[in-house]
């Protein structure tokens, strides 16, 4: 185990970037819902921005009237009506916005996630509201030890206020806890106030993922390998997730996950061929 995360005694992770496939989930809603209405777009950049504009709308809030699902909300209404998707009526806008709710894990986090916990405690660290995260982690069987939504808190992140109520909330010294992420700016943020840092990189579907394609200044960096032969070009975060538990524990055997990669990589390329990725 390297020796910056000896002193760990909780890792804390973020959830809707880092976890949770959101661009899959929001295009193949965007799909199903324009076919229902005999509509067709390139329903990638429509997810790209809606995602960019979400997060916009709730990123250093400070005790705001609204919370992430209210971003949601209102942004898909807007995104809807500067697409002239004039089709889609408000019932089905709120269907569009509420898959955040229904959106699947990476394949491998919840094996990833069940054997982390057996050595640390594992917290849901997150600007997504709790609702929607009680909602995800009953549909895909995710067991945290705590959730500690940004919402409760009334201060989100990035700014300093809400890594050091989680940390006080653990009853921890921020630098004992790690961050885990995929996003520049909450591993830099966290790391701003004495957390340790894991970047479980992924290689982004665009520029807009969050802030994934830029380089965080983590001390512990865990990247999936790319593949040069492959078209897609999103490795799931899975696969930099069991590489981050074989740093943490060396007793722990990784081959029984890992052997599923290549498998999982040509299901996903074969989505996206069909248009859903």
């Amino acid at each position: 185990m390297p020796e910056a995360l000896s002193s760990i005694k909780a890792l804390t992770f973020d959830t809707g970037g880092t976890i949770l496939d959101w661009h899959g989930g929001l295009v193949r809603a965007f799909v199903e819902m324009g076919r229902k209405h005999g509509v067709s777009r390139d329903w990638g950049p429509i997810v790209d921005d809606y995602r960019r504009r979400t997060l916009a709308g709730i990123v250093n809030a400070e005790r705001p009237a609204h919370n992430f699902d209210d971003v949601h909300a209102r942004v898909m209404d807007e995104i809807c009506a500067e697409q002239k998707l004039t089709q889609f009526s408000a019932e089905d806008r709120d269907a569009l916005w509420r898959t955040m709710h229904r959106l699947e894990a990476w394949p491998d986090f919840v094996p990833g996630l069940k054997r982390l916990r057996a050595k640390y405690p594992c917290v849901s660290f997150t600007l997504l509201t709790t609702a929607l995260v009680v909602n995800v982690s009953r549909a895909n069987n995710f067991v945290w030890d705590a959730i500690v939504s940004c919402e409760m808190i009334g201060v989100y992140k990035t700014k300093p206020e809400a890594y050091l109520t989680t940390a006080k909330w653990l009853q921890l010294r921020p630098p004992e806890i790690l961050m885990v992420a995929c996003h520049n700016f909450d591993l830099n943020a966290a790391k701003g106030v004495g957390y340790k840092t894991a970047d479980v990189r992924s290689v982004p579907l665009s520029a807009n993922d969050g802030g994934t394609c830029v380089e965080a200044n983590a001390e512990n960096v865990v990247k999936p390998p790319r593949n040069p032969t492959s078209t897609i070009n999103r490795v799931v975060v899975g696969s930099a997730l069991v590489r981050l538990i074989d740093e943490l524990d060396d007793d722990i055997d990784v081959v029984d996950i890992v052997a599923r990669r290549a498998h999982e990589l040509a299901a996903a390329m074969g989505k996206r061929r069909r248009g859903l990725w």
